[in-house]
């Protein structure tokens, strides 16, 4: 049942049936200083831009149906977003961050010295990294390894050196793939998207070559510093925290490859193209089912210190979980969110709602989605 108005403090939450009263929340220790309240504060929501649409639309939603003004949603990219994000509390201060990876203990820690003591992760469903490219362009069926193999900096020269990667057509690297030139336009390091590409594309693709095996093995750190190291001599571009930007970029150039996240794919089929990775398409089905090889999870966390700042947190959480807004059937799926299992939206859910009200979540109820077939192989 969607919730058509919601108070915070000295009223009732209503979720699925059941009431929760948050005048019995207990106070928070060392709790931040009480800012003056006014209508004009709302909720600034900053980070990824692939999780930016989602909650773009939950926030015009939520402030269809609420007496809340609707969440203002900023794109700064994940990290870029987890320093805005840890830099303060404040009723002006982002109250939530959009992040298409996990938060890094460096990134609490910078929290933590600004008094934000452990935010509150709602993860929210799944997406595929894909490879896309003009629908005019040639079919593209990679590899990790070929992927590795057309944008290391340096490739393993079998002897235990490198050498630099020279590299100038898909067809240098296996003679299967079009004889096209190597320009990839993708997100930039502050991008979540590029810490998932470079994490399990990369390193996946590193992994072909027995020298960077070995040097897993002794020496894991470097491991990473080899594989993460992307060409800077032109056939990788920095596009900037947007993925619109890489679609027009592809748009503009035949030859241009872009990463970037399944959504923005879904909303652009009419133009551009994926390509398969391993044999597999990326697919709703093939992300959820963990088939295609280069999927992640994506989360927002939440700034508890908020809740007595800025009108309507913890209602804005609600109404992003429900069934009829993050569900298989809910408007969210319609911009192209690839949603959790039925059994982790009511865990994710109910985790949230006791962090942010103090109260245990309500049980299911009728509008509760089934448990699941099966969860095996799921990505993230």
């Amino acid at each position: 049942m969607r919730l058509a108005t919601l108070f915070f403090a000295g009223f009732v939450l209503t979720a699925c049936g059941d009431s929760i009263n948050l005048s019995e929340i207990p106070e928070q220790e060392n709790a931040p200083p009480i800012f003056s309240i006014g209508h004009e504060e709302k909720i600034r929501i900053v980070g990824s831009s692939t999780v930016a649409p989602f909650s773009t639309t939950a926030a015009e939603q939520f402030g269809a149906i609420t007496q809340h003004a609707a969440p203002i949603v900023e794109t700064t990219g994940t990290g870029g977003g987890f320093k805005t994000f840890c830099r303060s509390i404040g009723p002006s201060e982002p109250s939530i961050v959009n992040a298409s990876r996990k938060i890094k203990a460096s990134e609490r820690t910078l929290c933590e010295q600004a008094g934000i003591s452990d935010p509150v992760e709602v993860k929210i469903g799944y997406d595929g990294i894909v490879f896309a490219n003009r629908k005019s362009g040639p079919d593209l069926n990679l590899t990790k390894a070929q992927i590795f193999r057309a944008l290391a900096a340096n490739l393993p020269d079998g002897d235990g050196g490198w050498i630099k990667n020279t590299s100038r057509n898909w067809s240098d690297i296996d003679p299967s793939l079009p004889d096209m030139r190597i320009l990839v336009s993708g997100p930039p390091p502050t991008s979540g998207t590029r810490d998932a590409f470079v994490e399990i594309a990369m390193e996946g693709g590193a992994r072909a070559f027995p020298q960077l095996v070995e040097l897993y093995e002794t020496d894991a750190e470097a491991f990473r510093a080899r594989a993460h190291e992307i060409r800077n001599d032109g056939a990788w571009i920095d596009s900037g925290e947007n993925d619109s930007t890489i679609i027009n970029t592809l748009l503009r150039n035949e030859d241009s490859v872009g990463v970037l996240g399944y959504s923005f794919l879904e909303q652009n089929l009419d133009r551009v193209k994926a390509a398969r990775v391993g044999d597999v398409a990326p697919t709703f089905e093939s992300i959820i089912s963990g088939e295609y090889g280069v999927s992640r999870s994506m989360y927002f966390y939440v700034k508890r210190e908020q809740l007595p700042l800025v009108p309507g947190l913890a209602e804005f959480v609600i109404e992003f979980t429900e069934e009829d807004a993050w569900g298989p059937d809910g408007y969210l799926a319609d911009k192209g969110l690839i949603p959790l299992m039925p059994e982790e939206r009511v865990q994710v859910r109910g985790e949230a709602l006791a962090a942010l009200t103090g109260q245990k979540s309500p049980p299911p109820s009728e509008h509760a989605p089934s448990p699941p077939q099966s969860d095996e192989n799921l990505p993230g």
